[in-house]
């Protein structure tokens, strides 16, 4: 821990240039007393500190003086921070590991290098969760991903449409998506996709499990991900819609942009005919009334009998 502490410090002495005791102290939460000691350490270990008193006062490191931790070259150092973004290290429990991880790089890198990586931090910031939506609480998050590097089993009570059920599961990967994190696991003899926010209790046990060694977490998530929507949106809709109603279209998510993407030319009065896939009658019916009359349903016959049902109800509950 004290060893940690003194690297801490004497980087910290090469980012900021002069530091008090007190403020020291603050930083890693020990006595003033315990400062000093740990200054004359660092003395005593060949590293050129010195202190000042009184106003203005503090420690400081003599001019020129740089420990080099690495040979990153500055577009290395900024591939780095932006890995090292704050939002999902802070939510996986690691945001001071981050920021210390962040001062050894910066104090690994001088002139035009800590130059060009400072900018990152200054203009770049990466905000996951969608428009008109609040930010899911995970409290289980942090543990997960604990249990995810230990290798732990965990315990888990899951909410789903299905209902309430309890999971023993052998966390294989998180994943963040559209703003919500995803737990990749082995549960029930099968690779499974729980949302961390649907879990309702989360208990890690002190049994371990051993990963597989060929799971590759990007290419399982890319695949799930293609079978999910296939699955998702089993059927087919043919549809005319004008230019406006395929702008709107797209609002519908990535499967509608794909599908207004490969619709026809438009005819002479401007109406293109394209194919969509759908989940089922009632919910196609809802997500295409927000496109008003831009859209018409084709087929099959059971959606636009829905749609006319639909605005029907509409139309008489806004009747004068």
């Amino acid at each position: 821990m004290r060893a940690s502490r003194l690297l801490a410090i004497l980087i910290l002495l090469q980012l900021r240039a002069r530091l008090t005791a007190s403020q020291l102290a603050e930083e890693f939460e020990v006595s003033e007393r315990t400062i000093y000691r740990d200054i004359d350490q660092l003395s005593a270990a060949g590293i050129p500190v010195y202190g000042d008193r009184g106003p203005g006062g503090g420690f400081q490191l003599l001019d020129g003086y740089r420990t080099r931790l690495t040979g990153m070259s500055s577009d290395e150092a900024e591939a780095m921070l932006m890995i090292g973004l704050p939002g999902p290290a802070t939510a996986l429990g690691l945001g001071q590991a981050a920021q210390r991880a962040k001062n050894k790089l910066f104090a690994a890198l001088a002139g035009p290098s800590l130059e060009g990586a400072g900018r990152i931090g200054a203009r770049f910031h990466l905000d996951p969760v969608d428009w008109y939506r609040s930010e899911e609480a995970v409290p289980f998050l942090p543990r997960l991903a604990r249990a995810l590097l230990d290798q732990r089993v965990v315990e888990v009570r899951y909410e789903s449409w299905k209902g309430v059920r309890d999971w023993r599961i052998e966390p294989l990967g998180l994943v963040l998506k559209a703003g919500s994190w995803y737990c990749v696991a082995a549960a029930g003899g099968r690779t499974s996709t729980f949302k961390v926010a649907s879990m309702t209790a989360c208990a890690v046990g002190d049994s371990r499990f051993e990963r597989p060694a060929d799971f590759d977490l990007a290419g399982h998530w890319s695949k799930s991900l293609q079978r999910f929507e296939a699955e998702l949106r089993p059927r087919m809709a043919a549809l005319r819609a004008t230019q406006t109603g395929l702008v709107r279209l797209r609002g519908l998510g990535a499967y509608a942009t794909r599908a207004a993407a490969a619709a026809g030319d438009p005819d002479p009065k401007g109406w293109a005919e394209l194919a969509l896939p759908i989940e089922g009658d009632a919910q196609a019916a809802l997500a295409l009334m927000a496109i008003g009359e831009e859209i018409e349903v084709l087929s099959p016959a059971s959606l636009r009998a829905e749609l006319r049902r639909l605005a029907s109800r509409i139309a008489a509950l806004h009747r004068d």
